[in-house]
């Protein structure tokens, strides 16, 4: 496969890597972007993937909380430019959609959109409000949280929403550890949680790091070991330190409180979904040759 330009791009893009090392990659691997982002990080020159931060998609995390503070659902509701994420008519909508999702808990999506807003559908509301407003809007997930314990909430900007159930602890804790989960976005509650084959996975580019370093391997062993722990505790709640106390620890800060946490949810808007992005230039030039 011939390597592009745009291929070339969207490499650096994800990794960081120079866009020299980024080409040789993408040669060496066929043209495989997932196999050349695999070698850069196995020789050091990508830290990480940076897929996950490449959102695009508008709109709003919408929360909905039962009055007795144990049951809350968030869902996302994407529209196609921030100006109308900032609507009136759209806040409301997304709003709604929440409090159906935590009233009539469906199962899924699909079920969400046959409920009942103001005598109408949500999706015969959706279809209205795209005619009134004249953008795409798709009501695209929803979580929802409930706990015998604590329930924490959190929504940033409309834009990123945490809940958090605790045993023990109180509600200013849970709101505390929601805004830090908001903030550092754990993919994992403890080291206990992450799956084997991702643990080997990062271990196996952690050694061929070591190993391009040309260290001896009594040394690569400790080095891999001392790295592992230290990626583990970046990508776990527990291990990761306060948002608003850096000298402790979450598990620490639990541990002062006699609590635990027992589950979290995190929607991002946009995350995962990528915007076409618009070349003026070459659309106009597109245009004027007749291409």
């Amino acid at each position: 496969m011939a390597v592009t330009a745009a291929m070339v791009k969207e490499l650096r893009e994800r990794t960081g890597a120079g866009m020299m090392e980024c080409k040789k990659a993408l040669v060496e691997t066929g043209g495989d972007l997932e196999a050349a982002v695999e070698e850069l990080r196995k020789s050091g020159l990508a830290q990480a993937d940076k897929k996950a931060s490449r959102v695009a998609a508008e709109g709003k995390i919408a929360l909905a909380m039962a009055d007795n503070g144990q049951q809350a659902v968030m869902v996302e509701v994407n529209c196609e430019t921030d100006f109308v994420a900032k609507d009136a008519s759209f806040n409301a909508f997304a709003d709604a959609v929440a409090s159906n999702a935590l009233n009539d808990q469906p199962a899924d999506v699909d079920a969400l959109m046959t409920t009942d807003i103001d005598g109408v559908s949500v999706e015969q509301a959706r279809q209205a409000l795209v005619s009134k407003i004249g953008e795409n809007i798709k009501v695209r997930r929803f979580v929802s949280e409930s706990t015998d314990g604590t329930l924490g909430a959190y929504v940033h900007g409309g834009k990123i929403g945490v809940l958090i159930s605790l045993s023990g602890g109180d509600k200013e804790l849970a709101r505390d550890l929601a805004m830090h989960v908001a903030a550092l976005n754990p993919e994992y509650i403890s080291v206990d949680d992450v799956p084997a084959d991702v643990l080997d996975h990062e271990k196996e580019i952690l050694i061929a790091q070591a190993e391009g370093e040309g260290k001896p391997a009594e040394i690569v062993e400790k080095m891999v070991t001392g790295r592992l722990r230290k990626h583990l505790a970046g990508i776990t709640l527990l291990g990761q330190p306060f948002v608003k106390d850096g000298d402790i620890t979450v598990a620490k800060l639990l541990e002062q409180n006699s609590a635990s946490v027992t589950g979290f949810d995190r929607l991002a808007v946009g995350e995962g979904i990528e915007k076409k992005e618009e070349n003026f230039a070459e659309e106009v030039m597109q245009q004027v040759t007749g291409g």
